[in-house]
């Protein structure tokens, strides 16, 4: 949006100049009931009253500055008791305050802010359930600007006091414990010193659960909150566990008590992200309130999610980054430990929790690293549409990956008292880097300027090889690390480097009594520069399968020797531990889309092992990889009968799995995903009507909504089959799965008319938007599709202008004509990079796109180069 941008100098200049003591904040909401109960334009309709009064310190007598608002209209703006005219001072989203004086000012702002439906600033919903109004604050990156005027940027802390009117029945949460309202007013005690972004506020009809954490001698509230639509799902007494046991370990690990005085996690509708780190009251999806039976993968995942909110009220909340180049130390640092709290917590559910980090948050991290809008992990951020662009796979998973690096190479325990330092240091304040790492030198004894300089400040992704020679009687007469640093993707800036890794080497051979493969040596070892020797490993027996970077310690791309691949081929599912299986199955993914391994071999080395693995995470990943292979890598003329090969194969897996286990539901979806002779949509069809059925599979609301979309994207389903579903399921999350299948069927008219929906009308939730663009693109129907590749490019630029970021950026990305891998796409794009003069931002979100269909290409022509 024009105007809503803050550099990152305009920052700092403002933070030389103040310092914020405090803001009171008063909203009334009581009007947000309304009478709408329309899920469209009537959702995220309306105004509301704010008015913020904000003390502050000035450094300079005279100075002049801002302060931060984004709403329809300003009412009064009065500093330092002097009235100033709204007309003349409110321009782009800014408040300029002139005048100020050395020393104390107070600034209060009267204005008229909006409710939203695209989940930024305060979200306004309808439960179609209950016809009630709930609203949810999210304010990370820049967004507390709708909601109260706010001096928007991490390092200008100060104390927030929250005064709330609302409906009578409604509940009020915020970042302080919740107080006894008195005529429908509540009003907060301040917070702490926190930041703009993570203050809160959740107000509705919500349903809740309470409960304490109870640990030397103190008292932590806790709470859980849903729509009263999903109260029948929740089970609380399983994230009460996980949260538990985070408080647990955190506390032991940083050596520093739960910085807040109570914990609330609320699951809200139509939430963007996965979760958000509100200081004490957490927002997360309400998807994961699970509706219908799930795999433990995804109570895995939810687990993750909790954990790593909760690792945030220390890394981000307690403890804040400056500015939002050191983004990372908040989110990689969630991220690392929130898995190594999995794996190690007492009573954990998930030990194994590296297995799946392995499988899905580094293959996301490896693909992102090989995009030319790679980056550092310490980004250089330039201003808010950088930073808006910035939560990816490098600083979440790249990030946690290469923090699990550094714990090999300094040291768990110098690690943690590291990580101790740092919060008894600069607890309630704002770091960088050099913050932390100072903490970090001082427990280790370790110079981290070069490991930092390697790590953290150069872009790109290492391969490691290993290099064996034998003799006649396979005796290991020379073993080496070869490193390669491939050169950064066209565009990128940078150089390639080659950095320190602390990796270990598995020795592994297969055991003739049990049929696994086994592990029969391990060394640990620095690897550093172009070729490391490994002289332990000379004079020994070559082993069945040699892993370079087993136990995954380090950050990089692994190869397999060819006598090990070879093995690997066939044995792959026989490894006796989960870890060392998701490295190898990560490495053939990689090779796959490296073009490095045929589509067609990666699939007949998924199906040859993937009925040996047990971990259904895996299974999961596995199956997402492969649909994505055949429809994007494998060449085009053998598109169809690979694609008929792994339904099928899928068919049978499902027939064979375990009755109502985790395997079998996860067979159901991977076969209804690509489902495609008539036997196999009857199927569908005698699933949903009950006339067929598989023996333990329970075909739940979820379940039958996944047949349902498949059956309408191959034209079986039309309205009125997808109406009589919705009748079944009128919730939220009906609605939105009937717009997938609406917009799925394989008609010109049915995409006309979703198209229309998200790009030439405003007016539809975020959640429903994004609902409707994943019907749209079904990798199926290309010929179909095609028209729009120059439609896009026609409006992309318009819409990323005029519509808020999150709504803009789900078009950018999910109506990119990434299904029309061609030359010719790749030229649209570039004529439209050279002539449209797009932001920084969209630039890169565009380019991304691009590079997966030239990596699409390549994969395609490897493919087919393998027939």
């Amino acid at each position: 949006m024009p105007g809503t941008n803050l550099t990152r100098e305009e920052a700092r200049q403002r933070a030389k100049l103040l310092t914020v003591d405090s803001y009171e904040i008063d909203l009334d909401l009581s009007g947000a009931q309304g009478g709408g109960t329309a899920r469209s334009d009537e959702a995220g309709s309306g105004t509301f009253r704010s008015v913020t009064t904000v003390r502050f310190d000035v450094a300079e007598d005279g100075a002049e500055s801002f302060i931060d608002l984004v709403a329809p209209a300003v009412r009064e703006v009065t500093l330092n008791g002097d009235s100033l005219d709204p007309a003349e001072v409110f321009k782009d989203s800014r408040i300029a305050l002139p005048g100020l004086l050395r020393g104390r000012n107070v600034l209060r702002v009267v204005a008229d802010c909006a409710y939203t439906n695209t989940g930024e600033g305060l979200h306004r919903f309808v439960d179609p359930v209950d016809d009630q109004v709930y609203l949810y604050t999210q304010f990370e990156v820049p967004d507390a600007r709708r909601v109260f005027a706010s001096f928007e940027q991490p390092d200008l802390k100060a104390t927030f006091q929250f005064t709330v009117r609302a409906p009578e029945g409604w509940t009020v949460i915020s970042n302080s414990p919740t107080p006894e309202p008195r005529d429908n007013v509540w009003v907060f005690a301040p917070t702490p010193r926190i930041s703009t972004y993570v203050t809160a506020l959740i107000v509705g009809p919500y349903h809740s659960v309470h409960s304490v954490y109870e640990k030397d001698g103190r008292s932590v509230p806790l709470g859980i909150y849903c729509r009263p639509s999903l109260a029948e799902h929740l089970d609380s007494d399983a994230i009460f566990e996980v949260t538990r046991q985070g408080f647990d370990w955190f506390q032991e690990k940083f050596d520093h008590p739960y910085p807040f005085e109570k914990y609330d996690q609320l699951f809200v509708p139509e939430f963007n992200a996965g979760a958000m780190e509100n200081a004490g009251a957490v927002t997360i999806r309400d998807q994961y309130v699970f509706r219908s039976k799930v795999t433990d993968a995804a109570y895995e995942v939810r687990a993750e999610t909790i954990l790593h909110e909760l690792a945030h009220m220390w890394f981000g909340d307690l403890v804040t980054m400056e500015w939002w180049n050191d983004l990372w130390l908040n989110e990689s640092f969630a991220t690392y430990t929130s898995i190594a709290c999995q794996a190690a917590a007492p009573g954990s559910k998930w030990p194994h929790a590296w297995t799946t980090f392995a499988n899905s948050m580094k293959t996301w991290a490896y693909r992102q690293d090989q995009l030319p809008s790679t980056h550092p992990i310490m980004a250089d951020i330039r201003d808010l549409d950088d930073v808006l662009v910035n939560f990816d796979g490098i600083t979440y998973a790249k990030g946690a990956s290469v923090l699990k690096q550094l714990v090999a190479y300094v040291g768990e325990d110098a690690f943690f008292r590291g990580v101790q330092t740092y919060f008894k240091r600069h607890a309630y304040g704002n770091t960088r880097l050099s913050d932390l790492l100072g903490a970090l030198e001082e427990t280790s004894g370790r110079d981290l300027r070069t490991w930092s300089g390697k790590w953290l400040e150069t872009a790109g992704i290492n391969v490691l090889r290993p290099r064996i020679e034998t003799d006649g009687d396979g005796t290991i007469t020379s073993f080496a690390v070869r490193q390669e640093a491939p050169a950064l993707p066209a565009g990128a800036k940078g150089e390639p480097t080659l950095r320190p890794h602390r990796i270990a080497i598995g020795l592994y051979d297969l055991d003739g009594a049990s049929g696994r493969l086994v592990r029969r040596e391990r060394i640990e070892l620095d690897v550093d520069g172009e070729l490391t020797a490994v002289p332990q490993l000379t004079g020994r027996r070559r082993p069945d399968v040699v892993l370079l970077n087993d136990d995954d310690l380090s950050y990089a791309k692994v190869r397999l020797d060819e006598r090990s691949l070879a093995f690997v081929t066939e044995h792959l599912g026989d490894f006796e531990s989960s870890l060392p299986r998701a490295l190898c199955w990560a490495s053939a993914w990689d090779m796959t889309r490296d073009a490095e391994l045929a589509t067609r071999d990666y699939l007949s080395l998924v199906l040859s092992g993937i009925g040996k693995e047990s971990d259904i995470g895996v299974v999961q990943s596995l199956q997402r990889q492969v649909k994505l292979a055949v429809d994007l890598y494998a060449d085009p003329a053998a598109r169809e009968s690979l694609l008929a090969r792994w339904t099928d194969a899928a068919l049978d897996h499902l027939r064979t799995a375990e009755p109502g286990g985790d395997h079998q539901l996860a067979w159901a979806r991977a076969f209804a995903a690509t489902a495609r002779t008539p036997d196999q949509l009857q199927l569908l069809e005698g699933l949903l009507d009950g006339s067929q059925s598989i023996e333990g599979l329970v075909v739940d609301t979820e379940l039958r909504w996944a047949f349902v979309q498949r059956l309408a994207a191959v034209g079986r389903f039309g309205e009125a089959e997808i109406a009589a579903e919705y009748e079944r399921d009128r919730t939220a999350a009906g609605e939105r799965h009937a717009a997938t299948a609406r917009a799925a069927r394989p008609t010109p008219e049915a995409k006309a008319r979703a198209w229309a929906s998200v790009v030439e009308s405003d007016q539809l939730p975020n959640a429903v938007q994004e609902a409707v663009i994943a019907g749209f693109v079904q990798t199926d129907q290309r010929e179909l599709l095609a028209p729009y590749t120059d439609r896009y490019f026609e409006v992309v630029k318009d819409i990323w202008e005029s519509r808020s970021h999150e709504m803009a950026q789900q078009i950018a990305v999910g109506l990119y004509p990434s299904v029309q891998v061609s030359e010719e796409t790749l030229a649209k794009t570039d004529a439209w990079l050279a002539s449209a003069e797009p932001n920084a931002a969209l630039r890169r979100l565009v380019s991304e796109s691009r590079a997966g269909v030239e990596r699409a290409l390549r994969a395609q022509a490897a493919d087919a180069a393998a027939r």
